[in-house]
């Protein structure tokens, strides 16, 4: 009987074929397309009811939303749903990755050292311990125990943005964040730029690929980057600051730049990053420096973490990797708040800590990152960077809670500074 009424749609639909024929074949699925986009809804809404009564980011519903109906699990979102979601994701980051390039301003960094020392320091420290932990503990080779380091050494710059606009947050121990896990990011992308050259020494059969790989990134990504920069300023000086035209030249100029390192394989994230850090250096006149995304730019984090989310390869998952990626965190969080301690500068101890503890996120653009470098030789790729695309999948869901929490105790936040647990 019910077998009966399951085929009645197909049935009536057939019947109406014969008389109708503007009509399509019954369609035996949903259209992807429309399904990442109840996808997204679904990601919204689990992500606002997460906010409202945990209090947790809305980040980790986005990812949960993508976890659960991604291939690894109910499998609605299906490896090819994904490849074709793969522009969304990557325009998705591209954009908030300028941002996050936006906010660093190299002349400032110039008058505070103790901040760029203290986070080289960071970077040093964790790239080398994630090293040693990878390399002497699990066993990957020196190529893989660096792509490893290269990877998880940098916070994730797109959750700790979305997290500190979430949490409304100002003041100093928010602003060290952002510029610790901006200048990390800087770092970690010159790194991932060098492992790709030691990847392809450990297996090309020439140094061609290794040399010229690197090169073509290192080029690359600062030419589109200068081009789309070079253009939205030109563009944009012509228009009234602050206007909607403004804000439309802005994001058609990334997109361009988007599509182009898309085209040459030149990792989008990069890319726009390197734009990002243009706009704000060589805007002299300050055409776009108050010019931000619109309050929709939220929507491109539910697209982000939605994918990246579907993507986490959580079929692959065994006991002891996932116990090999709780260790590579702690390694990780040691070289972190170790690092924040003994380098932070004139900032009090405590709120050192909480810089150390606020950027732990690892998203992303490591999820990102993991993928560009599996893809090169993706025979032992995959398994090769299994710890770091786990300890980014755990801290899909830590690290948003983690930031929450430190900006929450530096009193710096809504919430935290009515309460008595901010640190004065």
């Amino acid at each position: 009987m019910l077998e009966n009424l399951g085929k009645l749609p197909r049935l009536l639909w057939e019947s109406l074929l014969e008389r109708l024929i503007f009509l399509p074949p019954f369609p035996e699925r949903i259209d992807s397309l429309a399904l990442f986009s109840l996808l997204l809804v679904v990601g919204l809404l689990i992500g606002e009811w997460l906010h409202a009564h945990a209090r947790w980011p809305k980040v980790i519903g986005y990812v949960l939303a993508g976890t659960i109906f991604g291939p690894a699990l109910l499998g609605w979102i299906s490896i090819e749903a994904l490849a074709q979601a793969r522009p969304m994701a990557d325009a998705a980051l591209g954009l908030l990755m300028m941002e996050v390039g936006r906010r660093l301003d190299l002349s400032w960094l110039g008058r505070n050292p103790e901040l760029l020392r203290s986070t080289l320091s960071d970077i040093a420290l964790s790239f080398l311990l994630i090293f040693a932990f990878a390399l002497l503990l699990v066993g990957l080779s020196p190529a893989w125990a660096a792509a490893t380091a290269a990877v998880t050494m940098a916070s994730a710059p797109a959750v700790v943005l979305l997290t500190v606009e979430e949490s409304k947050a100002q003041g100093q121990v928010t602003e060290r964040i952002i510029l610790h896990t901006a200048i990390g990011s800087a770092a970690s992308f010159v790194a991932f730029i060098i492992v790709l050259g030691i990847v392809h020494a450990e297996h090309s059969e020439d140094w061609l690929n290794a040399l010229a790989h690197p090169l073509w990134i290192a080029i690359g990504a600062p030419l589109i980057a200068w081009g789309a920069a070079r253009l939205a300023l030109g563009i944009a000086g012509l228009l009234p600051k602050r206007s909607l035209a403004q804000v439309f030249v802005l994001i058609a100029s990334a997109l361009l730049a988007v599509g182009i390192a898309r085209m040459l394989a030149v990792p989008v994230f990069l890319t726009l990053f390197v734009m990002g850090i243009l706009l704000a250096s060589r805007d002299r006149h300050q055409t776009l420096r108050y010019t931000q995304l619109p309050e929709g730019h939220w929507l491109l984090a539910i697209i982000l973490f939605v994918i990246v989310g579907a993507s986490l390869p959580w079929q692959d998952f065994t006991w002891l990797t996932g116990l090999q990626a709780l260790g590579l965190l702690v390694v990780r969080a040691i070289a972190k708040i170790g690092a924040l301690a003994w380098s932070g500068g004139s900032l009090p101890l405590p709120k050192r800590l909480l810089v150390g503890i606020g950027i732990q996120p690892l998203s992303a653009t490591a999820v990102f990152m993991a993928y560009e470098i599996a893809s090169l030789y993706p025979e032992i790729g995959r398994s090769a960077l299994a710890l770091p695309l786990f300890s980014a999948a755990i801290m899909e869901l830590a690290g948003p809670a983690l930031c929450r929490l430190a900006l929450r105790k530096s009193g710096e936040t809504e919430s935290g500074a009515a309460s008595k647990g901010g640190i004065a």
